[in-house]
């Protein structure tokens, strides 16, 4: 639908092209990412009712893990759900303020992920460098204001990009060369200059995720001296094996977002975008629960006691 305004003819929906193959094909992408995305539900709210249960698992690091799950759920239930929708559909149209609240919460989220994971960085460089203060540092109370900090961080930083995309005039051309309401395939559709929102995205938006994995790198580092100088084998092992989770989900997700958007907009490739799009909306959120379970001794037998009580009550 579109409506007159002087010489504008402004768009109040937009279409999702999305994957444009044979619909043979649309049902089975269907099928594949409705299977994703069962599994997302299944690990995330899995670990986060794991952890809340188990009394073993009250620790900031697992309350930051926690926090962690229920951001990869949030995010991935904003786009997937209509995604799948528009496998099936052929109305595969998305209102203008529809689209922009799709924005604004998937980039809430994945900002807030970003701050989580600097967060859950500072935690593990304090548990190994300073174990003698760790209860005194990252306290309950510190541990909580850490993950609200993050979520204000994540819907500031969304309300920025929100506001100053969606002031943009969007005449005629409605098609978004992708599966949900992104900011680069969005900025092309825009009459108006979009030269401030482009920069916002490259210096203020990068600055974001920048900053979360300056934090990282520096947090690792320290770690990195402090675990050099464990005599034994098998201590220095166990100090990397603690960080192992953590650094690998680090590097998928936060090199797929730098890989997104920290280029300038010349360098946009639609098709390129959306599969690594994918890789971050729904591949990480399956990932992250086998990452952080199948490498942590503490997950592993908090999940065997509460399948040997479940056995034991059937």
């Amino acid at each position: 639908m579109e409506f007159a305004l002087g010489n504008y003819t402004l768009v109040t929906e937009f279409i999702l092209l999305g994957f444009p193959t044979l619909p043979e094909l649309q049902i089975v992408l269907f099928l594949i990412f409705l299977m994703l995305y069962g599994m997302i539900l299944v690990g995330n709210i899995g670990l986060m009712l794991l952890i809340s249960m188990d009394p073993h698992l009250q620790t900031p690091m697992y309350l930051f893990l926690s926090n962690l799950s229920f951001v990869d759920l949030c995010y991935s239930s904003v786009i997937v759900p209509k995604m799948l929708v528009n496998f099936l559909s052929e109305n595969k149209s998305i209102s203008y303020y529809g689209c922009a609240l799709q924005f604004y919460f998937f980039c809430t989220f994945a900002d807030t992920e970003s701050f989580i994971l600097a967060a859950m960085a500072y935690d593990r460089y304090v548990a190994i460098c300073n174990p003698l203060l760790y209860t005194v540092v990252v306290s309950q109370g510190v541990c909580i204001r850490l993950i609200v900090l993050s979520y204000i961080g994540g819907n500031l930083s969304s309300l920025v990009h929100m506001s100053f995309a969606f002031i943009l005039k969007y005449c005629d051309k409605n098609v978004i060369n992708h599966f949900f309401c992104d900011l680069p395939p969005l900025l092309k559709l825009s009459c108006t200059d979009t030269t401030v929102n482009e920069w916002l995205l490259s210096t203020y938006g990068s600055s974001v995720e920048i900053t979360c994995f300056f934090i990282i790198v520096i947090s690792y580092f320290f770690i990195l001296l402090s675990v050099l100088k464990i005599r034994s084998a098998g201590g220095r092992k166990k100090a990397f094996s603690t960080c192992a989770s953590h650094l690998t989900s680090v590097a998928i997700y936060q090199g797929t977002l730098l890989f997104i958007y920290s280029r300038p907009s010349s360098l946009y490739s639609p098709n390129t975008d959306k599969l690594v799009s994918v890789f971050y909306t729904i591949i990480i959120p399956v990932l992250n629960p086998l990452i952080y379970s199948l490498r942590n001794k503490d997950v592993k037998d908090a999940a065997k006691k509460a399948l040997r009580l479940k056995v034991d009550s059937s």
